[in-house]
């Protein structure tokens, strides 16, 4: 692990103005016939792109992302943006959280000061955290270094990149969070770092049938019905997973030319997790655009990819190294099939109106955080 810099959000003033600039010299296409059912409308994202040109506060954002201790360092090759916010709590509990996929580290800024300073939220101090998030490789302002580095970034090479990350911190015994991709990491780093992982906790995913051979066996019909019908929406949507595990440079080029091919790109995974576009919004345009905005100033709408082209998307490991929570567990069956492979401690039933949790609905992100921990310091 080289030296860790200090870093803060600084995106010059010309690389607004050029945002600004190619949003209203936009070629937009026809609109097809079908809505939604043929991808993002034309008068929609027309008045989103509008928005992100001449109402949109991009220098509110960076504020935001600033008004937090960030850090910078190089593990394995790899430029590693993180932030490292300390609570002021003496026995405070290390805690590594991984953002999901198409987000970014900005998906936690809601919950960390809860986290790391809960007396000044209302909170009991006797659980607080001290709170390291980076920003993933290939995301933001963890950019791949070119030429590009030939081997593969697999969910356990991230894992073994955060374990490298917290030692070079200084932290002895650490506990771990993920949502999303970041639900594949953390369990993956539990296994590959038992000796330091306190607790892994994710949002979801674990009891989600993986067709192993006797995998079913024992559930009755009705249970078999309900895993049927979880299975059938994690199936569908857009088919955007397969293109980007086959062709992600293709999709690249349009990300890294055009802020409308990436905010359209984004708004549909939106659409697809959230019902964005419905009407009834989860997440307020402007952390939408707050996140498109990070991917097309650092260029990383195709390398942020990689879990589909590494074949790193999936769910996340089993494993009895550490115990395990579940801060948005799905039905009771879902939990029967998550206990029978992990040491699983928790199973919270918090709601969410969006997959990207953090964004949506951070304070129960928060209570399941802390009620988790709790349990198992």
């Amino acid at each position: 692990m080289n030296e860790i810099k200090p870093f803060r959000v600084d995106i010059p003033q010309a690389d607004l103005d050029d945002l600004r600039a190619r949003l209203r010299r936009t070629r937009w296409a026809a609109q097809l016939p079908g809505g939604w059912s043929r991808g993002v409308p034309v008068a929609y994202l027309r008045e989103l792109a509008a928005y992100w040109a001449d109402g949109f506060d991009w220098r509110a954002q960076e504020a935001r992302l600033n008004a937090f201790p960030q850090f910078t360092t190089v593990i394995d090759g790899q430029p590693v943006h993180f932030l490292h916010v300390r609570s002021p709590e003496p026995d405070a509990l290390p805690l590594v959280m991984t953002h999901s996929w198409p987000s970014t580290v900005a998906e936690y800024l809601e919950v960390i000061g809860p986290l790391t300073d809960p007396r000044a939220h209302g909170l009991d101090p006797a659980v607080a955290f001290h709170v390291v998030a980076p920003s993933l490789p290939g995301f933001a302002f963890s950019p791949f270094p070119e030429p590009a580095d030939e081997r593969p970034w697999s969910i356990e090479r991230v894992a073994r990149t955060w374990a490298e990350l917290m030692r070079g911190l200084g932290y002895e015994r650490y506990g771990a969070h993920g949502n999303d991709a970041g639900a594949l990491v953390t369990p993956q780093l539990a296994a590959l770092d038992s000796e330091h992982v306190a607790g892994s906790l994710i949002t979801a995913g674990l009891g989600i049938p993986t067709g192993r051979p006797g995998e079913l066996d024992g559930l009755g019909e009705k249970e078999l019905a309900e895993l049927e019908e979880l299975t059938a929406w994690t199936t569908g949507g857009s088919g955007y997973g397969p293109y980007l595990a086959a062709r992600p440079q293709t999709l690249a080029y349009g990300f890294a030319d055009s802020p409308v091919a990436q905010l359209a790109y984004l708004v549909e995974r939106f659409k697809e997790f959230d019902g964005w576009g419905s009407g009834e919004e989860p997440v307020g345009r402007d952390l939408v655009l707050a996140n498109a905005s990070l991917y097309w100033f650092t260029a990383t709408g195709g390398s942020s990819s990689w879990t589909y082209y590494e074949g790193a998307a999936g769910l996340p490991i089993s494993q009895r190294a550490v115990p395990t929570g579940v801060t948005h567990g799905g039905p009771e069956v879902m939990r029967r099939l998550a206990e029978r492979d992990n040491d699983l401690v928790y199973w919270g039933q918090a709601q969410s109106p969006s997959h990207l949790i953090g964004l949506a609905a951070p304070g129960t992100l928060v209570t399941g955080i802390r009620e988790f921990f709790r349990m198992i310091r």
